[in-house]
């Protein structure tokens, strides 16, 4: 079993942890994750991970390699595991929002096996929507990478040039997808249900409609007809909604969104 190193020990560098720990595919003692300050990974030490700052050292125990830091912490870290990287023995996942497999080996110096990677913050819990892209040349390395994954979610492989509107439709989703639960649980209390019921029914009402969709592979307009009847109470919601810009305004989100990933190198 290839033993990872996570490079990187924020959010997401932490739920891919405990994930891979969760589901039972790897023992915490075959990885490896680094923070600057080693004291905010003690929790995980005491699960059995291998936790410290030294980023060369988890490199050289490590085959897999997640890259997990913020865009512009990339140089610093190019900088001090680039010695301790070996191209014909490690394999690069990267995390990293913005930076494309061609600029990733640029800063290294050097060919790479590199396989991009957005997950979303609901990997923790295994439901992650997961995008892979690799070099054409390298399906191995794909297929290594993609079996990490697989079991923590959903995974599409897709082309790179696509990889900066997957983080805004699959890891900035989570925050759209969330503020408009929580605007229907603030709607639930207005009509009488106290906070902790609304966000219940919101919540689990989000995750069929979800489920329908995922299960059925309908388009949601169809779902939406069988729930609108004529005069009824959901269409004049519906079109309340539209009429103050509800599809509008996340169209524009997801577009305002993408135009500032350059911005984060």
């Amino acid at each position: 079993m290839e033993k990872i190193a996570i490079l990187g020990g924020g959010n997401i560098g932490r739920a891919i942890a405990l994930a891979l720990l969760n589901i039972g595919k790897r023992k915490p003692e075959d990885i490896y994750i680094t923070r600057r300050n080693p004291d905010l990974l003690n929790d995980l030490k005491n699960l059995g991970f291998h936790t410290g700052s030294d980023n060369a050292e988890a490199v050289k125990e490590s085959d897999i390699i997640l890259l997990t830091v913020r865009p512009k912490q990339l140089n610093d870290l190019v900088n001090e595991i680039r010695e301790s990287v070996e191209p014909s023995r490690h394999i690069l996942g990267s995390v990293i929002t913005a930076y494309t497999i061609n600029e990733i080996e640029g800063k290294f110096g050097y060919p790479l096996q590199i396989v991009r990677i957005i997950p979303n913050t609901a990997i923790a819990i295994g439901e992650s929507m997961t995008c892979l892209a690799c070099k054409p040349d390298e399906p191995k390395t794909m297929d290594i990478i993609k079996n990490i994954f697989d079991p923590l979610g959903a995974t599409l492989l897709i082309n790179e040039e696509l990889m900066s509107a997957a983080t805004i439709i699959g890891a900035c989703g989570i925050a759209f997808f969330l503020r408009t639960i929580r605007a229907a649980s603030q709607g639930g209390i207005q009509v009488g249900f106290h906070a902790e019921d609304a966000q219940i029914i919101a919540a689990q009402t989000a995750r069929g409609a979800a489920s329908l969709l995922l299960s059925t592979n309908h388009h949601p307009e169809g779902e939406i007809d069988k729930v609108t009847t004529p005069k009824g109470c959901t269409i004049a919601g519906l079109n309340e909604m539209e009429h103050n810009g509800l599809s509008s305004a996340m169209i524009k989100g997801i577009i305002k969104s993408y135009e500032e990933i350059n911005n984060l190198k």
